[in-house]
């Protein structure tokens, strides 16, 4: 055997190797020595004699097929021997494609990925213990050794070179009218309208001041100051009144307006090409202020300050809100049969994605490897983990031949 830096792994194989190797050496010996012993012996002998020959026959035989897999029998170069280490390159490639066709096939893995529950195997996993705290330990680990190595020369650098000139050149109406249309659609702009109409209520609410100091110089000079005082004050009042009922009045008409407004606006940046054009100048104008790039770098470096600080404190608001989030994942794809099924045509589709991609270039790692490998060396390799087994067809050529050897000269004294 070729000289290999063994794993403790490999030191056993050799040991299984070498005991199997034994054994059927051993059976060899011992059909040997029944021959030698049981030569020229009529009667029952003769038929041992018999059976001891044809076992040594067979031992021989396999041990010579088993041998002339990995190397050249007692050094000879016989034809089609040493086949491992002679053809290790084309053998790979028939490795290669073998396991390309029947396990690392699309049809195949997608199969196994029906039918493993992946996700419901990882809703429990994420449920249980304290995996989602070492998910978010990990993470946070990760990020907070990224974030601080993003400086802020590269993130203005990205910005202005790669991030500005992309949106500028790619039209976002659509986009934006799309996604506009999405909100409107899903509601999802109702909480912000309330927002909006709670704090208008309680600014105008704390600021009559300003209210008379807008509408007091309105007023006709002809009229006493007593008059203004009285219609300001009846403005804001039927303001406040107004302002009150939308905001707490759910079917209110101003409502149902901004909601049409939005639809509409929605609609036109999609289809509109007057409108599309407006939202496209605008947005250029914004991209190309020289204050864009440095504002968006100020924004990040912020945002990045906010992440460091949160990632860094165990017990965050982050932190806890991201463990019981995935927590909370867990249980739902333990539970909810949907999400289950759409998570699982997700893996599957990924993972389909993969093997159809770069199926090939995964199992090629077969063929790669053990072209590295010299002749011998691949030769030693296989057979410390096949070998053992092989071991099996020299002790079955040695107790079968001995049976059919038994079977012929029982058969030719009856003749």
């Amino acid at each position: 055997m070729a000289t290999l830096t063994l794993s403790e792994p490999d030191l056993i194989r050799r040991r299984g190797l070498r005991q199997m190797r034994g054994v059927a050496v051993s059976l060899l010996l011992l059909a040997a020595a029944i021959y030698l012993v049981t030569l020229h012996q009529d009667g029952g002998w003769g038929y041992v004699n018999a059976a001891a020959e044809a076992a040594m026959v067979g031992a021989l035989a396999d041990w010579f097929a088993v041998t002339a897999l990995f190397r050249h029998p007692l050094g000879l170069p016989i034809p089609h021997t040493a086949i491992v280490p002679t053809r290790k390159d084309s053998l790979a490639e028939s490795l290669e494609q073998f396991v390309t066709e029947n396990f690392l096939s699309e049809a195949v893995v997608a199969e196994k990925m029906r039918t493993a529950e992946v996700s419901r195997r990882a809703g429990e996993w994420l449920a249980a213990g304290n995996h989602a705290e070492r998910i978010v330990a990990e993470g946070a680990r990760t990020i907070g050794a990224a974030l601080p190595k993003l400086g802020d020369a590269d993130v203005t650098a990205f910005v202005q070179g790669s991030l500005l000139p992309r949106f500028e050149k790619e039209p976002l109406s659509p986009i934006a009218g799309h996604f506009l249309e999405s909100v409107v659609d899903d509601g999802a702009h109702h909480a912000l309208f309330e927002l909006l109409m709670v704090e208008a209520y309680d600014w105008l609410h704390d600021n009559r001041e300003t209210l008379t100091e807008v509408v007091g110089p309105r007023a006709p000079r002809w009229s006493p100051r007593w008059v203004d005082s009285l219609v300001i004050d009846r403005i804001h009042r039927e303001a406040l009144a107004w302002l009150a009922d939308v905001r707490d009045n759910h079917d209110h008409a101003a409502r149902k307006a901004v909601d049409r407004l939005l639809r509409q606006l929605a609609d036109d940046l999609q289809r509109d090409p007057e409108m599309m054009e407006r939202f496209e100048t605008f947005k250029r104008r914004m991209l190309t202020h020289p204050d864009m790039g440095t504002s968006l770098t100020a924004v990040w470096d912020a945002v990045r300050t906010a992440l460091i600080d949160a990632i860094a404190d165990p017990g965050s608001t982050l932190q806890t809100r991201a463990t019981q989030a995935i927590k909370d994942l867990g249980k739902r794809l333990q539970t909810d049969d949907t999400l289950r099924a759409k998570v699982d045509v997700r893996a599957t589709e990924a993972v389909s994605y993969v093997i159809r991609t770069y199926g090939r270039e995964i199992v090629s790692i077969i063929s790669d490897t053990i072209e590295r490998w010299d002749g011998r060396e691949a030769s030693a390799r296989i057979e410390l983990h096949v070998g053992r087994d092989l071991q099996f067809i020299r002790i079955n050529g040695t107790v079968v031949g001995a049976l059919v050897g038994l079977l012929i000269h029982t058969f030719s004294e009856l003749l």
